[in-house]
């Protein structure tokens, strides 16, 4: 009996002098972790915005001698696709105008179907865009054309962006009246996205 104590107690001895033996090593620092920092999210444009805009038209012609210069504004409606820090879109403007162009004529509106691409800058996009573009006139008609120009946008919350955009118009013989007419135009714009 004393023999299978002594070996009971041999081998509870030498259990704990393995897992003291194990213990008495040197502490072992903690490894040190370090984060990169995260960049700054940037707002999603992913969707559907509409809204409205004012500014000022400089419309000039040759030979004709047709100008002037004037308020106009009107409603705008579009979708943009965010890709990362690029964001592509289509959009639609109509504005309404009464400026007097000389000779009994005035520009009465401007639609502009366009699309869009630009740059994300943390709250805000930097934009080019380009499209086709229809004027309408009292007198000589309408005429279909083109338009390109550049803008910003600023998103105020997750809704509601405001922006700014400049743009040149031309059309080539107005309506067939031999007159080329173009228009640059610059408008405060302010949209409810959704």
């Amino acid at each position: 009996m004393l023999k299978k104590f002594s070996y009971a107690a041999a081998a509870v001895a030498l259990t704990t002098t393995t897992a003291l033996a194990g213990s008495m090593d040197a502490p072992v620092e903690e490894p040190v972790v370090t984060y990169a920092a995260v960049p700054a999210a940037t707002p999603d444009w992913t969707g559907g915005y509409v809204g409205g805009e004012i500014g000022y038209v400089d419309v000039g012609s040759s030979p004709a001698g047709l100008e002037g210069d004037g308020l106009l504004g009107g409603l705008v409606a579009g979708y943009d696709f965010d890709m990362g820090n690029w964001v592509a879109g289509v959009g639609v403007d109509y504005d309404w105008a009464d400026v007097d162009l000389g000779g009994g004529v005035s520009l009465d509106s401007v639609l502009r179907v366009k699309a869009r691409g630009g740059y994300k800058m943390g709250s805000g996009l930097l934009y080019a865009t380009a499209g086709y573009a229809n004027a309408d006139t009292n007198t000589l008609g309408s005429s279909d054309g083109w338009v390109a120009g550049a803008g910003y946008e600023h998103q105020v919350s997750s809704s509601f962006n405001v922006g700014i955009e400049a743009l040149y118009h031309e059309f080539s013989d107005f309506n067939g009246s031999g007159v080329d007419v173009d228009a640059t135009t610059v408008q405060l714009r302010g949209t409810y996205r959704f």
